[in-house]
């Protein structure tokens, strides 16, 4: 056995070291922050290294679980004692178990590859020493949340998460329109943030704890009502963390941060959580089918808005957010199937994360090209001059739309065939979002690879240097063979936290009829987008009089319009009014009884006047009185 090879330590106790995989990035983040400008000239390098090396460990975890039987790949490491308060007791506690190790592995080798091609993209930022610390301590935060063995734990580093995301997104905070992407996203964040914590308080309550272990024995002890108040609660959460439709405003925004940050969240950390949480917390979904049907909705909702987005912009980073979008909505459609759709869930999260953070990372080296400039209407005829990138984007071009083969093609259309077999409204719904989607992702190949060259005045298109295009050549690589690779074995894997297995591990296709016209529906709208983008030459500029379809698309689907008027509007009024309400009411009331009190003072102020006849006369007046008191109580 290797890990008897290796040492006799790591056989009898490796999982007790799996406190690493966090420390050692979140160690890294703070001696980058602490240290300062001392670590500027070498940080990046430190910071590069901390991924790999949870990485490295996390193969090694892996190959051990991979070697357990299957009851024995559950493993619970406790650290220590958090909260002791009666009856309750919570523990900081590490749970490696087949979801979270393959989390670990896409969270530590996607975010090693971007903190790679980052050393490049970042080269002449003045402050790449404190954007790559926070690189790092998002990998730590996203590696406690899917590590975490309770809820409250999780919700550190959900918290963690949220935070770093804020960081990264207004890292160029001179930008306002940076510093007000930081600032949104953060803030709707806290909307689902407050599903979790109420979930979580709840299941406290409940259960007199948040493990993981004991809700999931306890969950069918849940009445119907609690249940589906639960499953409401963590899809909230989950649509604020992954962007989905109603708290998917925040996305879009988010692409004012440096590129790399945009592949990180969207392909390896933050809107895979909600996903983690929805797949995690299958056996509340699974006692309440209400909860478990807004799931599927939310899902195939947010994957034609998505795809809607995509088709109508034209910055190349917003057209990839809102197929993150898109595809997350697929994930979350087949995480709300339940037990039969949770390895197809998580299958396609997989191979997201390759073909996604290869566009991303693609998109960059596109920007690097063009002095940054992320209009596709000022591109074209790129091919030739980058041909890595070209390349590299037009493998995760064909693994996003399904071409067959390609890692899409095997993860996305098993989840149209479960979403027919669960629901077949949905299943054409989500049939549909991948014709558009194969439809919007051919408008960018065309405008951005091909056609006539529309470059600026004073652009000279170069291929980006050797470490940007390693890591795009790797994630191409994965996103060509990554569907071959977890075909059929994901759903064997996931097999002991509830995924129902399906199939056998192949590399070879299963072609059913629905996949056969799933096939036809992508080749209609790569067509179609060939056609209008392809043989009909390009306008370097938006034309400003559009239909009503393509307004809205390029309005994010007035989800800004939406909130003012339902959120901000009636929240702002409710402020003035409470100003109102206490400037002419509670102020004055305060302030009143404060000068009666002073009148009274005043008054009584007066017989305090230093003249000893009038103490006496005040003390006679005083015994007087009592006097006449105790005659007449004596007379009653």
């Amino acid at each position: 056995m290797l890990l008897e090879i290796l040492s006799p330590v790591a056989a009898q106790g490796l999982m007790q070291w799996a406190w690493l995989l966090i420390a050692i990035p979140g160690g890294m983040a703070a001696l980058l922050l602490i240290a300062g400008k001392v670590t500027n000239r070498f940080g990046h390098w430190l910071a590069t290294a901390a991924p790999i090396a949870s990485f490295i460990l996390a193969l090694i975890f892996f190959i051990d679980l991979l070697s357990r039987s299957v009851e024995a790949r559950t493993v619970s490491v406790h650290l220590y004692n958090w909260i002791t308060a009666g009856a309750w007791e919570i523990n900081v506690g590490i749970l490696l178990d087949p979801l979270s190790i393959v989390f670990v592995l896409l969270i530590t080798g996607v975010g090693s590859l971007i903190h790679i091609y980052s050393i490049g993209y970042m080269a002449h930022d003045p402050n790449r020493r404190r954007f790559f610390a926070y690189l790092n301590l998002f990998v730590a935060a996203m590696l406690l949340l899917v590590l975490a063995d309770n809820y409250l734990v999780l919700f550190v580093g959900w918290e963690g998460v949220g935070l770093a995301s804020y960081l990264l997104i207004s890292f160029w905070q001179e930008k306002p329109s940076a510093a007000a992407a930081g600032k949104k996203a953060f803030i709707v964040n806290r909307v689902g943030d407050m599903g979790l914590l109420t979930a979580s308080f709840t299941l406290l309550a409940m259960f007199s704890s948040t493990a993981f272990v004991d809700v999931s024995t306890g969950a069918d002890k849940l009445t119907t009502g609690w249940a589906t108040f639960l499953g409401f609660m963590l899809l909230l959460a989950a649509c604020g963390k992954s962007a989905q439709v109603p708290l998917q405003s925040w996305l879009l925004d988010a692409m004012e941060g440096p590129t790399p940050v945009s592949a990180l969240i969207h392909a390896a950390t933050m809107v895979t959580a909600g996903v983690y949480l929805v797949v995690r917390s299958g056996a509340i979904f699974e006692q309440t089918p209400s909860a478990q049907l807004a799931v599927v909705i939310v899902g195939t909702v947010t994957l034609l808005a998505g795809a809607w987005i995509g088709c109508a912009k034209d910055d190349i980073k917003k057209v990839l957010a809102g197929s993150t979008m898109s595809q997350i909505g697929y994930m979350m459609l087949a995480a709300g199937i339940g037990p039969a759709g949770y390895a197809f869930a998580i299958f396609h999260l997989l191979t997201h994360g390759f073909f996604k953070a290869n566009m991303f990372l693609g998109a960059g080296s596109v920007m690097h090209a063009m002095d940054d400039d992320v209009n596709m209407r000022h591109y074209g005829a790129l091919r030739k001059l980058l041909p890595i990138t070209f390349i590299t984007f037009a493998m995760g071009y064909l693994a996003i739309i399904g071409f067959p083969m390609f890692a899409g093609f095997y993860s996305k259309d098993h989840i149209i065939e479960a979403a027919f077999h669960a629901q077949p409204a949905m299943g054409v719904l989500a049939l549909i979002g991948a014709g558009v989607t194969a439809f919007y992702m051919t408008r960018l190949m065309m405008m951005t690879f091909f056609g006539e060259k529309r470059w600026r005045e004073g652009v000279h298109p170069h291929e980006s240097p050797v470490v940007m295009w390693v890591p795009l050549v790797i994630l191409a690589i994965g996103s060509l063979i990554g569907g071959m690779a977890l075909n059929g074995w994901i759903g064997h894997w996931l097999e002991p936290i509830g995924a129902e297995v399906s199939g056998h591990p192949s590399w070879l296709p299963h072609i059913t009829t629905i996949g056969i016209i799933t096939m036809v529906v992508v080749a209609l709208g790569v067509a179609l987008a060939w056609y209008l983008f392809s043989k009909k030459p390009v306008p370097d500029e938006a034309q400003e009089k559009v239909s009503i379809l393509t307004t809205a698309g390029r309005q994010d689907l007035f989800g800004d319009t939406v909130n003012e008027y339902l959120i901000i509007k009636p929240a702002s009024a409710l402020s003035r009014g409470i100003a109102f309400m206490d400037e002419k009411g509670v102020t004055p009331a305060v302030e009143g009884s404060g000068r009666f009190v002073q009148l009274i003072g005043d008054k009584v102020r007066l017989i305090q006047n230093g003249y000893v006849r009038t103490y006496g006369l005040t003390m006679v007046v005083g015994a007087v009185l009592i006097g006449v008191a105790l005659v007449l109580s004596r007379l009653v």
